[in-house]
């Protein structure tokens, strides 16, 4: 049985932003995306297009001084999108992080059209941020 397309998408995606290779991502993910993330942290609102998603993620990274990951635990993946399964893990300000991520995302014609974040135990990434 071969893989869903969406499901090799799902991985390059996660690739890339694990090593930081900005020109796959911005492949991977549509001009128009919109990445949603929930939450009561200085973090949480929606980030659309390139511009907003990538300074999301430079956030994380530049706020955390680069120690920001992403574990990828499963990746479940269908004809409309897919749902990561992942452990994020940083330290900042002397607090650590440690909480599992499902990312839902939408996929059109190749790419990420929409990513929302679901946080297991929201409240830990909350006051991991403020």
């Amino acid at each position: 049985m071969s893989e869903h397309p969406n499901l090799r998408v799902m991985r390059r995606t996660v690739a890339a932003f694990q090593s930081g290779d900005l020109a796959t991502l911005a492949e991977v993910l549509s001009k128009e995306v919109a990445w949603r993330v929930p939450g009561k942290s200085f973090l949480a609102k929606d980030y659309v297009g390139h511009e907003e998603v990538f300074g999301f993620f430079g956030r994380l990274m530049e706020l955390t001084s680069g120690t920001f990951r992403v574990e990828s635990v499963d990746m479940l993946a269908n004809d409309a999108g897919g749902v990561f399964v992942d452990r994020l893990t940083a330290e900042r300000n002397g607090r650590t992080l440690d909480v599992r991520l499902l990312l839902h995302v939408a996929i059109r014609s190749g790419q990420i059209v929409e990513g929302v974040d679901h946080f297991h135990q929201e409240h830990l990434w909350d006051a991991f941020w403020s």
